[in-house]
């Protein structure tokens, strides 16, 4: 794996970034599922009162996630972005993105998503964030996990329904690759971990795996938090006691797709270090 690097200790530094072009061309061999919500995954968005419901359809559909602690009693609507894969057929999907707010930290919620006319999701739960300084969060941080072979992905699974982890870390080299024969690789393993993710806020950063057309399929696939203008290649937030960074060695690998990425990231790192180290 080279040009990852993983810095851990109170900070967590990791990798990623991407923007590609073309027609879309819709095939008729591609697995079909219309509006149906698959490879769905949550993320953390930053705040214990909050979190981020992602997943694919490959029709528009509105964007609608219900949910609750006793039953689905509150609806939030996000949007979805059109995803062009960079590969020769230019498959197309799209990519739906749902903040859930005003929930209660450390209770545990029902959620389902989808929409009335593409259908719902199965419902699954999560553990909203606790919240405060006093607490020490426990999670798994692992890289290099293939859409063949994932052997590390049951006991993930069994780890997850235990409620061991308060979050997920996959620090580089997803599917093996994402964007191989026409995405669909990407899209297997994102149904894969599926199973993980749509329980346990799953954290991510690029490694070199991820570099095709400006790392464009792990930019739209995932959805990070903060505002940093990194397009998850590069953001922070704070749990518990620690405050996790997580940011992008390959801009030093990829430099064909720009320096100014470098310097970008550079300066966001020099002001979050500050902040973070403020009494």
């Amino acid at each position: 794996m080279p040009g990852q690097v993983g810095i851990w200790a109170a900070l967590v530094a990791v990798l990623a970034a991407g923007v590609t072009t073309g027609s879309p061309v819709l095939r008729s061999d591609w697995p079909v599922y219309g509006g149906f919500p698959q490879q769905v995954h949550l993320s953390y968005a930053g705040s214990a009162s909050e979190m981020m419901v992602t997943w694919s359809t490959m029709n528009q559909t509105d964007s609608v996630v219900e949910y609750g602690e006793d039953g689905l009693n509150n609806t939030a609507k996000g949007s979805c972005v059109v995803f062009r894969d960079g590969g020769e057929e230019h498959r197309v999907q799209y990519i739906h993105r749902v903040k859930l707010t005003g929930l209660t930290p450390g209770h545990k919620y029902k959620y389902h998503c989808g929409s009335k006319e593409g259908g719902w999701s199965e419902v699954y739960t999560f553990t909203a964030m606790k919240d405060g300084t006093t607490w020490s969060p426990s999670f798994a941080a692992f890289g290099d996990m293939g859409k063949d072979n994932a052997q590390s992905l049951s006991r993930l699974r069994e780890d997850t329904k235990r409620g061991l982890y308060d979050f997920i870390m996959h620090v580089g080299d997803f599917a093996y690759d994402m964007q191989d024969n026409g995405g669909e690789t990407g899209n297997e393993f994102m149904r894969q971990i599926q199973s993980v993710a749509a329980y346990v806020p799953y954290m991510t950063c690029p490694g070199n795996h991820e570099g095709f057309g400006n790392f464009t399929n792990y930019k739209l696939r995932f959805n990070m938090p903060g505002d940093a203008g990194g397009e998850n290649m590069f953001y922070s937030f704070n749990i518990g006691r620690a405050h996790v960074i997580s940011f992008s060695t390959e801009y030093y690998f990829f430099i064909k797709y720009g320096l100014r990425q470098i310097k970008h990231q550079y300066d966001w790192l020099k002001k979050d270090l500050e902040e973070a180290n403020k009494p």
